[in-house]
């Protein structure tokens, strides 16, 4: 049993050096994402104004405010002037609705990633230099066991900083997306009613 509890205390204190890696890449990953956040809030809130006349009931104003649009590199206003061009084609419309739904949802990953992610390599930072920390205490180093503490709590601390943005980022973009999945179903309504 010794020998299977010494095993087992290597390949833990082993997987500590990953772990930190793991979370220091997170780490970036998870600045780069509230970065990027931050232009695409701005992007949004521009779009959303170019865009205010889809709460128009009239079919007209619709048409014409999509052809004012610029759609540049943004998917959603690319889908507007799709579904403007081939309103006439029942199938490609609901086909374009639902690859929009899933570009939304590949978009969404990175931030699912870190939600979930985060929290777990945090938790294994911290209990991985617990032994070490434990059998410091044991010996009576204290040093050694400050240290190991050390590691445990900033491993938690940046596991959870990961996991916020994680979390912020996701419930935010959801919004934005079903808020853009809501705008294109109703333009394809509208578009689709008039013609029969």
């Amino acid at each position: 049993m010794q020998t299977i509890s010494n095993a087992l205390f290597f390949i833990s204190n082993g997987l500590l050096v990953p772990v930190v890696i793991l979370l220091l890449i997170l780490f970036l990953r998870a600045l780069l994402l509230a970065i990027n956040f931050f232009g695409d809030y701005q992007q949004r809130k521009k779009t959303l104004e170019k865009t205010i006349f889809i709460n128009d009931s009239d079919r007209e104003t619709i048409v014409e405010g999509i052809k004012g649009l610029e759609a540049g590199k943004n998917l959603y206003l690319q889908d507007l002037h799709l579904l403007l061009e081939n309103q006439h084609n029942d199938a490609y419309c609901e086909r374009l609705i639902s690859n929009y739904e899933v570009a939304a949802h590949k978009n969404l990953g990175q931030a699912r990633i870190l939600l979930k992610l985060g929290p777990m390599l945090g938790l294994m930072g911290t209990l991985i230099p617990m032994g070490p920390a434990l059998v410091g205490l044991a010996n009576g180093d204290i040093s050694t066991m400050a240290y190991n503490m050390q590691v445990a709590f900033s491993t938690t601390v940046v596991g959870l900083v990961i996991a916020v943005v994680g979390i912020v980022t996701l419930q935010v973009k959801q919004r934005w997306f079903a808020l853009e999945m809501n705008n294109l179903e109703y333009v394809d309504k509208m578009l689709r009613h008039e013609n029969k």
